[in-house]
């Protein structure tokens, strides 16, 4: 079925988006009559190489994004995925003859429209008197045999961009800028790779893909499920396997710049991810990285999936590459080698926990121990329940949160002994809770479980400090409906008799099941359910059940063990 795009009609879609790139920057202008994006300083093109690129719309932020001093000067752009007409490529030159430049670079991508539709422009131009060049980038590493329609340009056109706008910023003749980027242009390969097809506005899905596949080559062969890892080695493998006709050659101790750009629908997590993959795959070989440019630089609209991009780089292209643009889409890079650099910090030592390890067991060690195995064993039951509940008001992870904790604790009591004050195993997992379990709820339980270590001799009421710092009141749909509740009336344990302790427990924790229970029929006022629409939170608050549950939990222990 066709995707829903955010546009407002699908023939008015292109210069529209051309018309909202120009209008947020100030650097940038548009050509009467032609899709085509200008520097808006051509006055500072005088004497100077112009360079113009372009190509089908829905790569952005390819190519306008890349416009300004030190790199492009114009760009031309066709509809999505189609070349730019002749005309407007021409009328794009003429305009940067006329502004003064010396000559005008092409820098075209290969494939057969735009070379035939720049070519032809460029054959006009020389009529018209113009010293114009082209470049044509084809530095896809997909295809073992290229047909005779040769490798695409994919991504490292950008770096091409980058190293002739350098060039021609410093005053570098026609000539030499050509020779220059087509030597540098023998060392550069690009490979990507789609989880999910993209669909041109107006149109089906380009191509269809079973769940759980994936295209290597963006549309060549299949490819199953894999982890980020494994994905990112067999793309560095593919890119330099010297079995193929296309691959770059790339051998240890060479030096590289790596672009991971983004094909429009991964989340900058996954690029993340996948960035750090790569440099890691790439020094395991003894490739030196130098640099790394990592988001989305030449996109294929709203592809879920990832192209990466190898440049093999001596001291003079890391010089280019560095140079200053005002390009907007250039990200601000740091121009320090990413490979042999020292980048973890230690932490500065803090006092160790009080009573941290100096715990000795006694009466009450094993049943506080089976009391907390019991209360792990429960969040590990509960875990899918309790996510199933929070999605339906929070995001859905509340029973990981609590799974995670209780993790926590089991690991640390296979290695501790259980102590025998009450205080200091409250203290030890307050600090487990706040370390392993996140979120707002590890927080939560971390304030409570130290303030209650720091009282539990004194007999007090702590809840105030969930409502000071979490800025919740019971009523208000949070676990402290289901624990305020039994707070109140674990109190009476002060002045109950001991027979009738048990039966204080039992209380406390029938108060908690039903302020958990009414939790149903309360409106969210903090929270993550508290942004949500009152009418679809029908469900109880999974952190109120959670409390519910743990201090079930706790009473079945103590009951076995009579």
């Amino acid at each position: 079925k066709e995707l829903h795009k955010l546009i407002n009609s699908v023939d008015s879609c292109v210069d529209e988006a051309l018309c909202g790139l120009v209008r947020a920057s100030g650097g940038l202008s548009l050509l009467r009559g032609h899709r085509v994006v200008l520097r808006a300083d051509l006055d500072n093109l005088k004497g100077k190489v112009a360079l113009l690129s372009g190509g089908g719309s829905g790569h952005e932020p390819a190519h306008g994004g890349y416009l300004g001093a030190g790199m492009l000067s114009a760009a031309v752009a066709g509809g999505v995925f189609a070349s730019p007409p002749p005309a407007s490529i021409l009328a794009a030159i003429l305009c940067l003859h006329h502004a003064g430049a010396s000559g005008v670079l092409l820098i075209v991508k290969n494939y057969t429209g735009d070379r035939l539709n720049f070519g032809l422009a460029a054959e006009q131009a020389r009529n018209h008197g113009v010293l114009v060049d082209m470049v044509i980038v084809a530095e896809d590493c997909a295809f073992d045999q290229p047909s005779k329609a040769g490798r695409r340009g994919l991504c490292g056109t950008i770096f091409i961009h980058k190293l002739a706008g350098a060039l021609a910023e410093e005053g570098c003749p026609l000539d030499q800028i050509v020779s220059k980027v087509t030597e540098v242009l023998k060392g550069i390969g690009t490979l990507g790779v789609s989880l999910s097809p993209c669909s041109v506005p107006g149109c089906l899905p380009s191509f269809d893909l079973p769940p759980g596949d994936m295209e290597l080559g963006l549309g060549e062969g299949g490819w199953k499920d894999a982890s980020a890892d494994e994905l990112v080695k067999t793309m560095i493998d593919h890119i330099t396997n010297p079995d193929s006709q296309s691959h770059l050659p790339l051998k240890s101790g060479d030096s590289v710049v790596v672009c991971v750009n983004n094909l429009g629908a991964l989340s900058c997590l996954e690029m993340a991810v996948v960035t750090g993959a790569a440099i890691i795959c790439l020094e395991n070989r003894g490739v030196v990285v130098a640099r790394v440019m990592s988001g989305s630089f030449m996109t294929s609209l709203e592809m879920a999936g990832v192209s990466l991009t190898l440049m093999r780089a001596d001291q003079e292209t890391l010089r280019l590459f560095d140079a200053k643009t005002s390009a907007p889409a250039w990200p601000n890079l740091s121009s320090v080698c990413v490979s042999g650099r020292s980048y973890i910090t230690d932490p500065q030592a803090v006092s160790p926990r009080p009573h941290a390890d100096t715990h000795s067991e006694g009466p009450l060690s094993p049943v506080m121990r089976k009391a907390l195995e019991r209360v792990c064993s429960t969040l590990l039951e509960k875990q899918e329940e309790l996510n199933s509940l929070d999605r339906a008001a929070g995001d859905g992870d509340c029973g990981n949160t609590h799974a995670q904790a209780a993790k926590a604790i089991r690991e640390w009591l296979q290695d501790h002994v259980v102590p025998d004050c009450p205080g200091q195993l409250l203290s030890v997992l307050a600090g487990l809770v706040q370390e392993k379990m996140g979120g707002s709820s590890g927080a939560l339980y971390s304030l409570f479980l130290t303030a209650a270590a720091a009282r539990v001799t004194e007999g007090l009421n702590n809840n105030e400090n969930d409502c000071l710092y979490g800025g919740a009141d019971p009523g208000d749909r949070t676990m402290l409906d289901a624990l305020c509740p039994a707070v109140d009336e674990l109190m009476k344990l002060t002045t109950a008799p001991p027979v009738g302790q048990m039966a204080v427990l039992q209380n406390a924790v029938q108060k908690a099941s039903s302020g958990a229970e009414s939790t149903r029929n309360l409106t969210a006022m903090a929270g993550r359910a508290s942004y949500i629409a009152a009418e679809r939170v029908t469900l109880p608050d999974p952190g109120a059940m959670a409390v519910a549950a743990i201090l079930r939990a706790v009473l079945e222990s103590l009951e076995g063990q009579k």
